[in-house]
């Protein structure tokens, strides 16, 4: 399937897009996509969706403050975004720096709030663009369809004898950087560290021998297993690129934002619910004035077979 890039084009009004999170953590609406229901829900209320002896797999990656002001040749000051100990994204392109750059991000950077927003970090920032259950530090980029989970709602789901377990895939800056190229399979994804532990790959193994389903949160976590579950490694460079035509090798459903037209994401929202469902579900969130991108409001796709 020869698909082209144009192809996921969709209008989203910019007062559709989320500047800032909501007020309290957890409280965003959910629109859930199941066969052909298409029901207006609530973040809070995901553990009505899921059943016994499902699996829930999250991202415990933890940002890091990868925002670096820097000023150019000219005196204007830039950001830098920094995506490991040599390497940043300075004005869309990736360079090499000499030194640590993770020291230098540590000690004078930012939250690397999505450039979209436009706007400068804020206190209520440095808490809300990180998970309650961050752990491992390296993303550049939250995993945002975590953002309004909380420890409440996960006590609820495993009250629930659904397994929580997690997976650590740091997030890129690739993922805001537009396709360049107009044809699908001529994209190659930046690549990003993940690792998924042998509880995690237990409780799948078990969830999916007991007729149980693997529900994961984010396009990260998607990513990860099903680079995992395509190579046979558990630890390594997730590249893989996924757009309709896929077919899922280990999720069964995906908890995740409204997401930017044109987007590897929006692709990949398209390969589990199909384009013409995602669509149709797109048309009746904005209809319905839900939030979009990464502060906004989340839906819950089950895949069809």
């Amino acid at each position: 399937m020869n698909l082209s890039v144009s192809e996921f084009d969709y209008e989203l009004p910019e007062e559709r897009i989320a500047k800032h999170p909501p007020k309290v953590r957890g409280v965003s609406r959910l629109l859930v996509l199941r066969g052909e229901e298409l029901v207006d829900s609530r973040y809070a209320r995901l553990d009505e969706w899921l059943s016994p002896g499902d699996v829930l797999v999250l991202n415990d990656t933890k940002v890091f403050p990868a925002r670096v002001k820097v000023t150019d040749e000219g005196g204007r000051v830039r950001d830098l975004m920094v995506l490991g100990k040599t390497q940043a994204l300075y004005r869309g392109e990736k360079v090499h720096v000499g030194g640590d750059l993770l020291a230098l991000a540590a000690e004078v950077g930012e939250v690397p709030l999505p450039p979209y927003l436009k706007r400068e970090a804020t206190e209520a920032d440095t808490e809300r663009y990180q998970t309650v259950f961050a752990r491992a530090e390296g993303s550049a980029a939250a995993p945002t369809a975590s953002l309004n989970m909380t420890e409440e709602l996960l006590g609820r789901i495993r009250e629930k004898g659904v397994e929580v377990c997690y997976l650590t895939l740091h997030v890129g800056l690739g993922t805001f950087l537009p396709i360049r190229v107009e044809k699908l399979d001529e994209h190659k994804m930046h690549e990003e560290y993940y690792e998924v532990p042998e509880e995690t790959r237990a409780a799948i193994e078990a969830a999916k021998g007991g007729g149980g389903r693997v529900v994961a949160v984010g396009t990260t976590a998607t990513r990860a297993l099903e680079h995992a579950y395509s190579t046979g490694t558990m630890v390594g460079e997730a590249d893989i690129f996924i757009y309709p035509g896929y077919r899922f090798k280990v999720v069964d459903g995906m908890l995740t934002n409204f997401h930017a037209p044109k987007s590897t994401v929006l692709m990949l929202a398209g390969a589990m619910a199909g384009w013409g469902r995602l669509m149709g579900a797109y048309e009746h969130a904005i209809r319905e004035k839900y939030d979009f991108l990464s502060y906004g409001d989340s839906m819950l796709i089950f895949r069809e077979g």
